[in-house]
């Protein structure tokens, strides 16, 4: 079994690099998978940003598993996004428009300087200008945290995705058949109690105003 290609459906892996960084950027949560040292598989969902050729991704000092694959480990990050349902005439057909994307490697922890500007570039990645909003890390909070770095190389990745609707069916003309589109978006801001009076700030305002 090879883990560098599709199985089956070999036509809907993909090799354009701008559609595999267009999908990472926005995803805000993908799983990471490792085995542990004592042979025991591992996943957990994290938040995560793309810098360029790099996955970041962050955790806390205290989880045993995130140490473990700090140290070298071999690993793979995984995102799934979900476009459209795709309704056909029988359940057996019916399917779903989607991207997903895996990145093999060794994750590298980050220290010092790197691991600041690693965990700035994650938060600008999740909600671009809200650090500048906000009292700013300490050295107490950037040495709780485990700042990771993989690598997006040439050919570690894997994007895979499938478009289009139902095949036709000629035999069921009077069943509807189509696409149903599947849309995220972000709702009205929840301010905390006592900061309902606050004005909303400017980087809340770009996740929830249209672009």
């Amino acid at each position: 079994m090879s883990l560098d290609d599709l199985t089956r459906k070999k036509e809907r892996r993909h090799r354009d690099r701008e559609a595999l960084d267009a999908l990472l950027d926005e995803q805000l949560v993908g799983t990471l998978s490792t085995v542990t040292t004592d042979g025991e598989p591992w996943a957990v969902p994290m938040l995560f940003a793309r810098d360029g050729d790099r996955l970041l991704l962050h955790g806390s000092t205290g989880a045993g598993a995130l140490r473990h694959v700090a140290d070298d480990a071999p690993a793979v990050f995984s995102v799934f996004a979900v476009d459209a349902l795709v309704l056909a005439t029988s359940m057996f057909d019916h399917s779903a428009n989607y991207r997903s994307a895996t990145v093999r490697g060794r994750l590298q922890r980050l220290e010092g300087d790197a691991a600041w500007a690693a965990l700035d570039l994650i938060s600008d990645g999740l909600i671009p200008g809200r650090r500048d909003e906000v009292v700013p890390m300490t050295g107490k909070d950037v040495a709780a945290t485990v700042a990771l770095a993989m690598e997006i190389g040439d050919d570690n990745w894997i994007l895979k995705a499938r478009t289009g609707g139902a095949d036709e069916d000629p035999e069921h003309p009077e069943m509807w058949t189509g696409v149903v589109p599947v849309e995220t978006s972000y709702g009205d801001p929840r301010p905390s109690p006592g900061a309902e009076t606050l004005p909303t700030p400017r980087s809340v305002r770009r996740l929830i105003e249209p672009q």
